[in-house]
């Protein structure tokens, strides 16, 4: 009993690691896609909605799993040298990003967090940075 428990347990760890992976490889090409585009932003919604990943942000381990998932994928690009794709993710509302993203900045070596939400000039120029980068077609072949 003690084995199939286990195997049971080991085997549905694997699919939501292989889920997550999934989450995170559709999440990016969709926000390079936004990079690309002519739109400067997407908001959580249109990102669920787009990259077809099905949460839902009332559920607030959905959301929180989705917030996390947007930070290892700037993470991720960050220590390659590449621009935060996450600049270009906003709460339908809300103009400023959230503390999440400044906060992901200060771990990042940015400067700190409530500094930074104060500088007007800083989100656009993540952001910015984002389309110019992505716009480039060598990035984009060599880092899709």
């Amino acid at each position: 009993m003690t084995c199939y428990c286990l195997q049971y347990t080991i085997t549905a760890a694997c699919r939501l690691a292989n889920f997550f992976a999934l989450m995170n490889t559709r999440v990016r090409k969709k926000l390079i896609q936004v990079a690309r585009g002519r739109a400067n932003q997407m908001t959580f919604q249109n990102l669920i909605y787009e990259a077809e990943l099905g949460l839902n942000l009332d559920n607030s381990y959905e959301k929180s799993r989705l917030t996390e998932v947007i930070d290892e994928i700037s993470e991720e690009e960050h220590s390659n040298g590449r621009p935060l794709l996450s600049a270009l993710v906003s709460t339908k509302g809300i103009k400023n990003q959230g503390d999440n993203f400044f906060r992901l900045c200060e771990r990042l070596g940015y400067g700190n967090w409530r500094e930074l939400k104060k500088k007007p000039d800083f989100l656009e120029e993540q952001r910015k940075a984002c389309r110019e980068f992505w716009q480039d077609k060598k990035n984009f072949t060599a880092y899709l």
